[in-house]
């Protein structure tokens, strides 16, 4: 029934993780510049794992890169990490009393539930695929909690991951404040699927108005923002490498990955690093990036900025260019079979009304 509703607002349907999603509703760069200055409603595709049971908070914080929160109405960014500590997925895990909500990435929800239904062992813990049960709506820009104030007045949380619940017109639903990954004030709105057309309707048309955005201008906004994705910057690499200091708690212990704990303690900084670039034109994911005649890493998401009308990019490249982000890091990007001039910058693109909690952060 959404989908029709998405329709009707003019959306053109893309897929991420096997999942439909909202593209774009015909004008992305629109939809981005309404996130920028005011503030617009995107529907998130999340898998959602509900884990219950007496030990769940014990077993879900072993299992992950950092600490849960055993409080209820707070939550945590966390990774899921191979034993070599590359990154499997990134998720949010919120405390909502007798039971943990999981948010993963599109298509994670079903491996990762059956992994851990295989480790369970003596433990009290159910985990259910709850994906079908649940609509979550982002809603991003700089009057993101003036929008959210309008039409929920139970008022906003204040703090990052935290939550409140209460009624949003005739339906109750969960607000979460986000970790700002658009580099805007951002909430994401929980209810039930039944409820998730009136929901939608409340977001978009009633107390201030909200322009709907689709995924285009997602990868735009989060790159100006400078907070990795999953499927582009995260999937197989270390969290080191990523600057996610954030989501991984080294007082956990070895599980988090011996290979992530050595480079920490061994070499004191990741073998690469992951920067800003400025381009000549827009290169491919998996560009060749060269420093002269070196090359020294590789584009993973590239884009026309619309806020500031150039070609941005992230790069994942040789660690020591990331500490001459600048004049100094001159470079280039392969771009069909010729080396346009590139240049590394500080993160992030674009200062919005809040920092991504995402940022990469180095020693």
């Amino acid at each position: 029934m959404l989908r029709e509703v998405h329709e009707e607002h003019g959306a053109i349907f893309g897929e991420r993780g096997g999942r439909e999603v909202v593209a774009e509703y015909g004008r992305p760069e629109r939809s981005h510049g309404a996130v920028r200055k005011v503030v617009g409603v995107i529907e998130q595709p999340y898998d959602v794992l509900v884990v219950t049971g007496d030990d769940r908070v014990e077993y879900v914080d072993n299992a992950v890169s950092n600490t849960v929160s055993d409080v209820d109405g707070t939550g945590t960014y966390a990774l899921l990490l191979t034993p070599q500590g590359h990154i499997r997925t990134g998720m949010y895990v919120y405390n909502a009393g007798e039971r943990l909500l999981v948010f993963l990435p599109p298509g994670k929800g079903d491996p990762i539930a059956g992994d851990w239904r295989e480790k369970t062992f003596i433990q009290d813990v159910d985990i259910d695929v709850a994906t079908d049960e649940f609509a979550v709506f982002g809603v991003h820009g700089p009057k993101a909690t003036e929008k959210i104030a309008s039409v929920f007045a139970e008022g906003t949380p204040e703090e990052s991951l935290s939550f409140v619940r209460g009624p949003m017109g005739d339906v109750g639903v969960t607000v979460i404040r986000t970790d700002a990954p658009t580099g805007e004030e951002g909430y994401e709105v929980v209810a039930v699927t039944s409820d998730a057309v009136d929901v939608f309707d409340t977001l978009v048309n009633r107390g201030l108005n909200a322009a709907p955005f689709g995924y285009r201008a997602w990868e735009t906004l989060t790159l100006e923002a400078g907070t990795p994705l999953f499927e582009s910057e995260l999937d197989g690499h270390l969290p080191n490498d990523l600057g996610l200091r954030n989501a991984v708690d080294f007082e956990k212990g070895c599980f988090v990955g011996q290979e992530v704990v050595s480079r920490v303690e061994n070499r004191g900084q990741p073998g690469n690093r992951l920067v800003g670039l400025v381009a000549e034109e827009v290169p491919e994911g998996g560009a060749a990036v060269f420093e002269g005649d070196e090359a020294v890493g590789e584009i993973t998401r590239a884009v026309e900025s619309p806020s500031r009308s150039v070609p941005i990019a992230f790069a994942l490249v040789d660690y020591g260019i990331g500490d001459r982000v600048g004049d100094d890091a001159a470079l280039s990007v392969r771009i069909d079979g010729q080396e346009r001039e590139a240049t590394a910058v500080e993160l992030p693109f674009l200062e919005g009304s809040e920092r991504s909690g995402r940022l990469p952060r180095y020693p």
